[in-house]
């Protein structure tokens, strides 16, 4: 076990592990657009859906167990799928990232819009607003500590899931994994998921730093 991480450590550590095509950093920005083109195809999708959603109260039934129907999909059976049908392309990995992502999105939005409280929605509009102004200046401030959750939530599924790109032979740090597993290389599998996990974990407490720093700001504004 020491000789094993005394390895992989090495592997970690090695300049030419860093260069080239194959290197680390050059796999690391593809898992990174891989990962957030993803999650931002999936926040231009679910969050019209989960403020529509909360701010009319209509259709949430459909769109909660559409999104825990995402949830349920098996990613790596979506990207079979998609792949068999569109051929060898990076179709397949985005289609199946956003699936996974979109729940996450829809669910925290429409919890935020709907946890809103309906006196301060009927004190706006007492005031006059109309109800583009009543979601965009009430609800939707309100609402963003759990919308801002939820995108923290998805981004950080997506780099993990992230790795499947690799099983339809692109890049991204699942390429180590896939590669490793088939020439029995057990440090090099140990190294692709070391660098997902931190990858993951360096974006969720990057992420939590900047929305605790959001929010401290502008709860001092309004004080």
């Amino acid at each position: 076990m020491y000789e094993l991480f005394k390895n992989l450590a090495k592997w970690l550590t090695s300049g030419s592990q860093w260069a080239g095509s194959d290197g680390i950093a050059h796999r690391l920005a593809e898992h990174l657009q891989y990962s957030l083109l993803a999650t931002l195809i999936a926040a231009a999708i679910g969050l019209p859906l989960g403020l529509l959603i909360g701010h009319t109260g209509k259709g949430a039934f459909l769109a909660i167990n559409l999104a825990s129907f995402g949830r349920a999909l098996p990613t790596v059976g979506l990207v079979v799928l998609v792949f068999l049908a569109s051929g060898l392309s990076m179709w397949p990995v985005y289609i199946a990232l956003v699936a996974l992502a979109v729940p996450s999105v829809v669910t925290n939005t429409y919890a935020g819009m709907t946890a809103v409280d309906p006196d301060v929605k009927d004190a706006a509009r007492g005031q006059g607003m109309r109800g583009h102004q009543v979601l965009f200046q009430v609800e939707l401030p309100l609402a963003l500590p759990l919308i801002m959750t939820g995108l923290r939530l998805a981004l950080i599924q997506v780099v993990a899931t992230a790795t499947i790109a690799a099983y339809v032979s692109f890049g991204g740090l699942g390429r180590y994994v896939f590669d490793g597993l088939a020439q029995r290389d057990l440090v090099q599998v140990l190294g692709g998921a070391v660098l997902v996990a931190v990858v993951a974990i360096v974006l969720d407490l990057g992420l939590s730093a900047l929305q605790r720093f959001l929010f401290r700001h502008r709860t001092a504004a309004l004080r």
